[in-house]
């Protein structure tokens, strides 16, 4: 799988900006830049988290009134009345009493208050008219639990806008920038380079949100960008009321109505995530005549030109951006996901490695590299790859997976099977890695093991037609051919033309002795495939079985017109054949067995017994000797005493 990084994720469609005044914020003094450990300390000691049973979300203390503070959120966090805590930097919990809740009308911005006697810090509040493109952003908050995050433990997370629109989306969102958030970050705050409050986070990119890109199924787009509520929104929408942070004064200005290129390149995001893919490139281009250095503009037209099959057009705005800034590592690893799906792996790998080079913590570029070389055969590389990608991130489901994958194709399969449970470790529901965990354990002879990986994949996804199979398989090897039955059916069930499953059941019904459910399986396996070779010749067996010789006959016709050299068909042929009393043509059947092969015992043992029944006593013997001899050498020496009997006696009579 693929990742694909795009500049922002669009949740809402438009609306009308607010307009009538811009709020520009004075200061007391000049701040000056901090370190991003110096914003981290200010982040986290006025970030809070909002927590309910059912989930949790975050937000930012910006107000103290004697022992209540108030924090700011997003709406969407307490959209529903119900029990929430807020945990402060402290870890102490607080009761949030939903009465003291304020929705704001026409923007995904809430406030909230908590009562304590401790002392908090609260955010200073920026301009964030002054948060522009390519400006730091960081974004702090609290992941929600799920398979790979156990508890909601706090994040801080550097990046860089990327737009500020002048005309928000529905509910208010205006702010672009880079930073990877997760769910359960919305409400956080958006922070400048002074640690300054310039937005709430609202909108980020999830598993969710991913696109399957339609020329090659197996890459996925990421978007890789968020949105958020300017302040200033927030500011204006609170002035006069009992929220408005005390700290902050603000003189009235006159809106700038005219359009901005931050406006369509966010309008351009917003259509693409509604698949208007023609509609946002249309915007894109309007944002680079507005601004011909708008190098995130290029990126996503670049994406978006993917979607239409454009391949020509997106390689060219992956250029224009590297021209621009060449820099840019989006730019590069876009690039190389276009040409890998175009065939050119090696320039794929080219790029991959160039954006590594440009940042080193590119843990998407190494897991895409890696699936580059795997794909190219050289799977030294791509786990030299998975490796780095899990050092980065030792959560990383997919390349504990792929890397397992790998170490399967070098036959290395304890590694595959550590790298497996590595990633179920990681999502107990990685279906997936059960699956191929089975398909390895089964093929080291742990049955129970592989019964069990392929029994937990179908508790996950019940329709997982290929772990029904599979188990089926192991079942019958174990002994459990009813079990191997229900598995079968089942699989036919979800895939009514899953021809081996049809013909992996007539086996089994035909061990079972119940040979007319045989015969109705392969019937439907020939069905499916009129060339299915192996359906004809074991059904032929079935009827032969039956004493339906004829019509046993009639099958391996087939299987020998399908493969002229299938050595047993001729001889079962023969079988029928002489069971019809046709002793010659059944002679002419073994006879062309052993010419396939001058080895085949069993066609001497019946070729002997029906010279015999034709009187041809030393052609009998001669052939029977033969059998005896062979018999002998592949270890059926029980067998191959009866038939020097059976020649004793011969030889008496």
């Amino acid at each position: 799988m693929l990742l694909k990084i795009k500049s922002m994720k669009l949740n809402h469609a438009l609306t009308p900006a607010i307009l009538g005044v811009t709020i520009a914020l004075v200061q007391p003094q000049t701040a000056m830049a901090l370190s991003s450990t110096e914003v981290g300390k200010i982040a986290k000691s006025i970030t809070v988290l909002i927590d309910n049973k059912s989930s949790s979300g975050t937000g930012v203390i910006i107000k103290k009134e004697g022992n209540v503070y108030t924090v700011l959120t997003a709406k969407h966090v307490i959209e529903t009345q119900a029990k929430y805590d807020i945990v402060t930097p402290d870890g102490q919990r607080y009761a949030l009493n939903y009465s003291t809740v304020t929705k704001m009308s026409g923007v995904d911005l809430a406030t909230v208050q908590f009562t304590s006697n401790q002392n908090y810090p609260v955010a200073k509040v920026g301009n964030s008219d002054e948060a522009i493109e390519g400006t730091t952003a960081y974004v702090a908050g609290f992941p929600q639990a799920n398979a790979v995050i156990s508890d909601s433990i706090y994040n801080f997370i550097a990046g860089q806008i990327t737009a500020n629109a002048s005309k928000p989306l529905n509910d208010g969102y205006a702010l672009v920038y880079s930073n990877n958030t997760l769910p359960g970050m919305s409400g956080g705050p958006v922070l400048n380079e002074k640690g300054e409050l310039v937005g709430i986070h609202g909108r980020g990119d999830t598993t969710e949100n991913f696109q399957v890109s339609e020329r090659n199924p197996n890459v996925v787009i990421k978007t890789g960008f968020n949105l958020g509520v300017p302040i200033n929104t927030f500011l204006k929408l609170s002035v006069g009321t009992r929220v408005n942070p005390p700290q902050v004064n603000f003189p009235v200005n006159p809106t700038n109505t005219t359009p901005r290129a931050d406006d369509f390149y966010i309008q351009g995001g917003d259509k693409y995530k509604k698949g208007d893919f023609k509609g946002a490139i249309a915007d894109y281009t309007q944002a680079i005549k507005l601004n011909p250095n708008y190098v995130n503009a290029y990126n996503d037209r670049g994406i978006a030109r993917s979607r239409i099959g454009d391949a020509k057009g997106e390689i060219d705005d992956y250029n224009q951006a590297i021209r621009i800034n060449p820099n840019y590592a989006n730019a590069y690893y876009n690039r190389g996901i276009a040409r890998s799906e175009m065939g050119d792996k090696q320039g794929a790998i080219a790029d991959y490695t160039q954006a590594i080079k440009i940042d080193p913590k590119y843990v998407n570029a190494y897991y895409n590299r890696g699936n580059t070389r795997s794909n190219l055969g050289d799977k030294l590389g791509a786990i030299a790859d998975y490796n780095e990608a899990v050092k980065i991130d030792p959560k990383y489901v997919n390349a504990y997976y792929n890397r397992g994958n790998a170490h399967s194709a070098l036959g290395k399969k304890q590694e595959a099977i550590n790298d497996y449970t590595l990633a179920v470790n990681v999502d107990p529901k990685y279906v997936n890695a059960y699956y191929n965990r089975g398909i390895i354990y089964s093929q080291l002879g742990n049955l129970q093991a592989s019964i069990a990986d392929y029994t937990q994949a179908v508790n996950i996804d019940p329709k997982y037609v290929n772990a029904y199979y599979n188990r089926a398989i192991d079942r019958s090897a174990s002994g459990d051919k009813q079990g191997a039955i229900a598995d079968y059916t089942q699989a036919i069930k979800i895939d009514p033309k899953y021809v081996n499953a049809y013909y992996n059941r007539g086996n089994i019904y035909s061990d079972l002795g119940n040979k007319q459910e045989a015969i109705a399986d392969y019937n439907q396996a020939i069905r499916i495939d009129p060339k299915y070779i192996n359906a004809y010749y074991n059904r032929a067996n079935a009827r032969s079985a039956l004493k339906e010789y004829r019509e046993a006959i009639n099958d391996y016709n087939q299987a020998l017109k399908l493969d002229p050299k299938y050595i047993n068909a001729y001889n079962n042929r023969g079988l029928a054949r002489s069971n019809l009393g046709d002793k010659k043509g059944a002679i002419a059947d073994f006879n062309q067995a052993l010419k396939i092969d001058a080895n085949y015992a069993n066609a001497y043992y019946n070729r002997g017994l029906d010279r015999s029944a034709l009187g041809d006593k030393q052609g009998a013997i001669g052939d029977l000797q033969k059998a005896a001899d062979l018999y002998q050498k592949q270890g059926e020496v029980e067998f191959s005493q009866k038939v020097l009997q059976y020649i004793r006696k011969l030889q008496q009579s």
